[in-house]
């Protein structure tokens, strides 16, 4: 039975000096049946999950060393988003916003399994997307008390993140009915995203996309979710930040309004 042991974030990284807050929990080693590797995978859950018996929408977000703690994210920046959750999650305004997120780290194939083609690199993102839908997503629906439905599943990422969301949202909508890509990289495959996005006859039911005005542009990809019907406002939301460049503190800014724009 896939049962993964969990600890506090805080007995994981025995470290008083991490930045992550909240009620956060550590899988070490996850192993995936799929691509014959493991990983770190972390939960948070919202302020109000051990006092209530609410159940959550829920956050499948990748790279997720980055996500919550400096002194594992990329160049020590991460996105905040324990804080950010923690702050929306409290605020007595609108949007509020609670949810579990799953912060499931990279590995060093990381290139590949956030590739869903074939065309240039060898992708294994059909695979990694049958991790998160046949083994992760099961297991967090058994383990925490989820909103198990697709009109209450996210699932997040930046660059090539950004383009596995997409990917997954595309193929199935029936699992992520939410997707956020920030600075998606549109480019791998020849562009095939687009192709997939064109033909493809369903899709999620709320799309976010953003991009800084100091990095390649989405614009295309927003224009492509028009032509296909999502409307600005309201299944569709898209941002191009002044000056934003293509990093962990871009996307840190950029959390806040794209969780609030799915979930708020």
């Amino acid at each position: 039975m896939f049962n993964p042991k969990l600890v506090p974030y805080a007995v994981w990284s025995g470290d008083a000096n991490r930045t992550a807050v909240g009620n956060i929990w550590m899988a070490a080693d996850v192993p995936s049946p799929q691509l014959g590797n493991t990983r770190n995978v972390f939960i948070y859950l919202p302020p109000g999950y051990t006092h209530s018996r609410k159940r959550y929408p829920v956050l499948y977000m990748h790279d997720g060393q980055n996500l919550i703690d400096a002194q594992t994210s990329f160049a020590g920046t991460e996105w905040g988003v324990d804080e950010t959750l923690e702050s929306l999650g409290k605020t007595r305004t609108k949007p509020q916003v609670e949810a579990i997120v799953v912060g499931l780290w990279n590995t060093a194939a990381r290139k590949e399994e956030y590739m869903p083609f074939r065309v240039g690199w060898n992708g294994t993102g059909p695979s990694y997307l049958a991790f998160l839908t046949d083994t992760i997503k099961p297991w967090i629906d058994d383990r925490f008390r989820t909103k198990p439905g697709a009109e209450t599943t996210v699932i997040m990422g930046s660059s090539l993140g950004g383009l596995i969301s997409i990917y997954a949202a595309f193929n199935r909508p029936d699992v992520f009915g939410l997707c956020a890509a920030l600075s998606p990289a549109l480019w791998p495959g020849n562009g095939e995203i687009m192709r997939r996005i064109s033909a493809s006859e369903g899709g999620p039911g709320k799309v976010y996309v953003d991009w800084g005005t100091r990095e390649p542009s989405a614009r295309r990809v927003v224009d492509l979710l028009m032509s296909k019907g999502y409307t600005p406002g309201n299944t569709l939301q898209f941002v191009s930040e002044q000056g934003g460049q293509h990093n962990e503190a871009a996307w840190s800014r950029r959390f806040p309004g794209a969780v609030s724009f799915l979930l708020g």
